[in-house]
């Protein structure tokens, strides 16, 4: 049975992530500031250790005897300029090197593909910090998957389509389940890594 710890599994896309991971069979690690946050539905089926992306010293006990790593981290709607994902990510990064793990998939935004000036206002200092992530992970010597993803709905599971270095720009959305499934999947899949990813929600015909 592998062993994965996720960051922000606590989110809408992480629960997502957190359960498509139990269902593969993957014996699944969460670290969480408040175990309050964390749903009933899957609460005794994981591993708790309580902590902050932010520390260092928490980062590295979560990574601890682990083989594979997801990150899933946000700030639900706080868009106030922030340096908590890309400070979270360089600790996960130091801690997977010292721990000489090499797979980590990454959730982050599309408005990655787009010019800065073209990334609406509101979210310029959120992006900000996704782009600092992205520069993380791109210095690093990983295995790592950039998922970069639209408008993630709260929809029911359907067929989507990826591209690298792009979105694939058919729709404007993606299933919280199936972002969630691709972030476990791409780990298992060698043809990711080192991968900026684009997805989104194939069109109906």
């Amino acid at each position: 049975m592998q062993k994965i710890v996720v960051f922000g599994g606590t989110g809408m896309t992480g629960q997502c992530a957190v359960q498509y991971a139990l269902d593969k069979g993957l014996k699944v690690r969460l670290m969480v500031r408040n175990e309050a946050t964390v749903p009933e539905s899957f609460k005794n089926q994981v591993e708790l250790v309580k902590g902050d992306v932010v520390n260092a010293e928490d980062v590295v006990k979560a990574i601890s005897d682990q083989e594979l790593v997801c990150v899933v981290l946000g700030t639900r709607n706080d868009l106030k300029p922030t340096t908590m994902m890309s400070t979270g990510i360089q600790n996960i990064v130091d801690a997977m090197k010292a721990a000489h793990l090499k797979k980590v998939s990454v959730c982050l935004s599309s408005f990655l593909f787009f010019d800065a000036d073209k990334v609406p206002k509101m979210f310029t200092e959120l992006n900000a910090d996704h782009k600092r992530m992205l520069d993380v992970l791109k210095a690093s010597d990983l295995e790592y998957r950039a998922i970069l993803p639209p408008h993630i709905a709260d929809e029911p599971s359907t067929e989507y389509v990826i591209a690298y270095d792009k979105s694939p720009g058919l729709t404007r959305s993606i299933s919280k389940l199936d972002l969630g499934k691709f972030l476990i999947e791409a780990l298992f899949e060698d043809q990711h890594a080192g991968k900026v990813i684009g997805m989104c929600t194939k069109p109906a015909c």
